[in-house]
């Protein structure tokens, strides 16, 4: 197997396991018959070995270089990825269901949306930012193609999960949009916000924080690579 033909087995097989178990109802028919608990526990490893089989496929690809990394460019996720991991550890769990990581036994209560009100889908702007700011340093064809293929994924599912929100809330669909934001900052600035749910986001944003300063302490050992700018 060739590098390019193990990196395209690998990426296809990643991207279709996100898209299959939507085609036909094949996962509401898999979780029916194994349970839900079961379904994301098996679903979640194998993604989880699937992303590090592309990860590892893509640093062995030939090197294609389509720019240049000039040593700025590693500002770029340096100056990101806190954001993303934030976003990412104050939204897992988020109290509304149409979304990636969202509750889905949860109904949504316009009155008390949480970190909604600041991101209805904090885990896909965490994933675009991750991987927006990677493409900068990484231009060489397939680092290229890794990096986009998340960014494009996760941008496209935001509006495709807010159309499954319209859909399935009908007329409750116009106090969910009301209360929620694809991005604001808003909420961090009223006081009413603040007393309900600033101490809670404040811990967690903290252990996004310690998570980020782990995977960039640990990012050389890992992938190889140092991130700090040279």
């Amino acid at each position: 197997m060739t590098d390019w033909t193990e990196y395209g087995l690998a990426l296809v097989l990643f991207i279709g396991s996100h898209l299959l178990p939507r085609v036909g109802g094949l996962r509401a028919r898999l979780i029916h018959a194994i349970g839900r608990r079961a379904y994301l526990s098996g679903y979640g490893l194998l993604s989880l070995v699937l992303l590090a089989w592309v990860i590892s496929a893509a640093i062995r690809a030939p090197h294609v270089e389509l720019w240049p990394q000039a040593p700025w460019t590693r500002w770029g996720p340096n100056l990101a990825l806190p954001l993303a991991f934030v976003l990412a550890a104050c939204g897992a769990g988020l109290r509304q269901p149409y979304t990636l990581g969202g509750k889905r036994g949860a109904g949504f209560d316009p009155r008390t949306p949480g970190f909604a009100a600041v991101s209805r889908h904090p885990l896909f702007l965490a994933l675009a930012l991750w991987s927006g700011a990677h493409l900068l340093p990484n231009g060489d064809l397939a680092q290229v193609i890794l990096f986009g293929a998340f960014l494009v994924m996760a941008l496209a599912a935001i509006p495709a999960f807010d159309a499954r929100a319209r859909s399935g809330l009908g007329p409750e669909a116009r106090a969910f949009f009301e209360a929620t934001a694809i991005l604001s900052p808003a909420p961090l600035l009223r006081p009413d916000w603040m007393r309900a749910n600033g101490r809670r986001m404040g811990l967690r944003a903290l252990v996004g924080l310690a998570l980020w300063q782990g995977s960039l302490h640990l990012h050389g050992l890992l992938i190889g690579v140092s991130p700090f700018p040279a």
